[in-house]
């Protein structure tokens, strides 16, 4: 039941280390060249993350865990410079649930109450600090994903009914219906028309981890899907998955600028439009150079964007940026230059507008 604290008795845990008996006297070996070789390459790279079991005692993690939704866990990283990575919507909702603490010799990750939702990656790695500068030590990293398994709860819950996912050309498409145990069937499904999605493993394929990945996304594969899970019991549904094709190609912003007009009389109202079609999820960041700037004259910028259909399944972003100068006067005629900039590079476009 979900809200219960864990019991201190518990079954253990597939996997889970067995405790050495103390007295027990083992004669210290000395390791030939190939296995010293090969303990020293997993130092290089050594996991400094453990879970905080019953009666004081310690695991290592595996690459996955399981737990039952209602446990709590307590996960530790030995370092004093310790950063975490956790599902990002405790954050989102600023989780009591989750405590964080640095303490000398280790950072320490709490989760009380453990739910469905919790499902995901957990993980940790020291920094290393040179004054105000400070990088990832990738020899001392940890990270597991940790089940939390709920048989109310199949699919991990999202705060949405509906998602969209953009498939673009040049890159894979994850349908993120994740589930909660690992050894459920999941299987993919089309709303319209209605028919079960093929996984072949090659172009459609399932992790666990991700949910279902189409490794090299088509317009063929726009539509509305859903998921289907099944673990001993009645099969589950996900919530519903609007698949766009993208049709911008990547690079940097395709931009085009237009004023309201070439010519202008003292005290016109005169506005010089910037605009980009591109990538929905891409963000696209705008600058502007114009004759009255030097000089500090007053002037409107106002930017923003939204996203148009362009029929059958095709989705852009359109961004734009727009400059007003009022009261028109000699020191606005010139060159009004846009400078639009995505995470690809950087377009520029300019305009003249000339005083009459």
């Amino acid at each position: 039941v979900i809200g219960q604290p864990a019991k201190s008795k518990r079954p253990k845990e597939h996997g889970e280390n067995k405790i050495r008996p103390v007295n027990k006297k083992v004669k210290p070996k000395t390791p030939k060249m190939k296995e010293r070789e090969s303990a020293d390459s997993a130092l290089k790279s050594q996991s400094i993350l453990m879970q905080v079991m019953d009666k004081g005692r310690f695991q290592k993690l595996a690459a996955t865990l399981s737990l039952s939704a209602g446990q709590s866990i307590e996960l530790r990283c030995k370092g004093s410079n310790v950063t975490w990575n956790y599902p990002s919507y405790l954050d989102t909702f600023k989780d009591s649930r989750l405590s964080i603490k640095q303490l000398d010799r280790y950072g320490q990750l709490t989760l009380a109450n453990s739910t469905a939702a919790d499902t995901g990656e957990y993980s940790c790695w020291l920094q290393l600090c040179n004054g105000d500068k400070c990088r990832k030590d990738e020899t001392k990293t940890g990270s597991t994903y940790i089940f939390f398994t709920d048989k109310e709860e199949l699919f991990v819950p999202t705060p949405s009914y509906f998602e969209i996912v953009y498939l673009n050309p040049d890159k894979p498409a994850v349908i993120p219906c994740r589930v909660t145990t690992p050894s459920a069937k999941v299987t993919l499904h089309r709303e319209f028309p209605a028919e079960e999605i093929e996984t072949d493993g090659t172009d459609i394929i399932y992790d666990v981890k991700k949910g279902f990945v189409y490794q090299h996304p088509t317009s063929d594969h726009k539509g509305i899907v859903y998921c289907k899970a099944e673990s001993q019991g009645a099969p589950q549904i996900s919530i519903k998955y609007h698949l766009l094709y993208v049709e911008v190609p990547k690079g940097p912003p395709s931009a085009t600028i237009a004023a309201s007009s070439s010519r202008a009389e003292v005290g016109d109202s005169v506005h010089v439009i910037c605009t980009v079609l591109g990538e929905p999820e891409v963000d696209v960041s705008f600058r502007w150079q114009y004759p009255g700037q030097e000089s500090e004259r007053p002037v409107i910028i106002q930017n923003f964007w939204r996203l148009i259909n362009r029929g059958t399944g095709h989705t852009t972003r359109i961004s734009k940026s727009i400059v007003l100068v009022e009261d028109f006067e000699a020191r606005d005629a010139g060159n009004y230059i846009c400078i639009a900039q995505n995470l690809q590079g950087e377009t520029t476009v300019a305009t003249e507008v000339e005083l009459n």
